[in-house]
């Protein structure tokens, strides 16, 4: 094989033995899951806003930030459900750039994936223990998925992952909410076979174990564009295009049919501002049509503390390494308008 084997990594069971969550935090996250999943289910209609920035890379700053969140979460729990994001491991469309807090803890020095497992256990359960969310993270590495397992409250899984095998049958091991994503064609089908997929029971491979998975029935479907063969980055966002998928999910017979939006990526073509003015329109779209209604669960957000993004070299505290993100000011805007246009 073409690589070197650089360091056996230490198992998940080991690595939640030195650093186990606390009785107090499983119970708080116990309680937050089941929030979680009485939305998604229809039991419960908050509106959910799965908001944080691009990529996890500073553990001071994601808390700081998180901190800020819970402050407004408080002022808009009647109405919306706030789930961070705390993205440690990002795929990088042509290999290079920053990919995650898994990867380099300190964005500024050489990889090190095996004190990156360390310190992405230790901010997810700072976000619990700190602030009583239960976050959200993407699961770019199907086989990590254990080592937080016991700390995530929704999982989301990406353009160019939506299509793998292991990730479709992994997600139907978990017992979480899973965002499928549209792959980076725009092709719905293959986003509704991959819920399909994870909602259904398998027995496979995992971890070097023969696993047999009970099906994930909170499954659902992230719109976030798509790109055409040119290139160029188009949404699917419109009210036609959330009524063409409403349709979709009534053909299908899935579990619990849901809906997220994902405000960023080429629903904005990476145009970061722009995502405040699709979060109103889809907001509308929501208001105006039952069957949207009935089946939107909420919106996907990138937001931090500092509008934009910096290099990989950048100093500015709370600005995003990787795609550019709403800074705060404009997000807990943001947030409080999506409450008050809520009905």
């Amino acid at each position: 094989m073409n690589m070197e084997f650089i360091k056996k990594l230490t198992i998940p069971k080991e690595v939640k033995e030195a650093f186990p969550l606390s009785e107090n935090s499983k119970k708080i996250k116990e309680e937050r899951d089941k929030l979680i999943q009485d939305v998604f289910s229809g039991k419960q209609n908050k509106f959910v806003l799965i908001i944080g920035p691009c990529s996890a890379d500073n553990e001071d700053a994601l808390l700081d930030y998180i901190c800020r969140l819970r402050k407004v979460q408080d002022k808009v729990e009647d109405k919306i459900l706030i789930i961070p994001r705390i993205y440690t491991n990002k795929p990088r469309t042509n290999g290079k750039g920053y990919k995650g807090m898994l990867h380099k803890p300190d964005p500024s020095g050489k990889s090190d994936l095996f004190n990156g497992v360390l310190a992405i256990r230790h901010l997810h359960m700072r976000a619990i223990e700190e602030t009583g969310f239960g976050c959200a993270d993407e699961m770019l590495y199907p086989e990590n998925h254990r080592y937080l397992n016991d700390l995530l409250s929704y999982v989301a899984i990406g353009a160019r992952s939506v299509e793998d095998q292991q990730h479709r049958l992994t997600a139907s091991g978990l017992n979480i909410p899973v965002g499928m994503k549209n792959p980076t064609s725009g092709d719905l089908s293959v986003m509704m076979n991959s819920i399909k997929a994870a909602q259904r029971a398998h027995r496979f491979i995992y971890r070097g174990w023969e696993v047999q998975s009970k099906g994930n029935e909170y499954a659902h479907a992230i719109l976030r564009g798509y790109v055409n063969k040119h290139g160029n980055a188009l949404p699917n966002y419109h009210f036609e295009d959330l009524i063409f998928l409403c349709e979709l999910y009534e053909k299908s017979e899935l579990s619990n049919p849901a809906i997220i939006v994902d405000v960023n990526h080429s629903n904005s073509a990476k145009n970061y501002i722009e995502q405040i003015r699709i979060a109103k329109e889809v907001v509308h779209s929501y208001n105006y049509s039952s069957s949207i209604r009935k089946m939107l669960k909420g919106l996907m957000i990138e937001s931090y503390i500092e509008d934009g993004a910096q290099e990989l070299n950048g100093k500015c505290y709370g600005k995003s390494l990787t795609d550019p993100c709403l800074g705060w000011e404009k997000s807990e805007r943001l947030i409080l308008d999506i409450c008050d246009m809520l009905k």
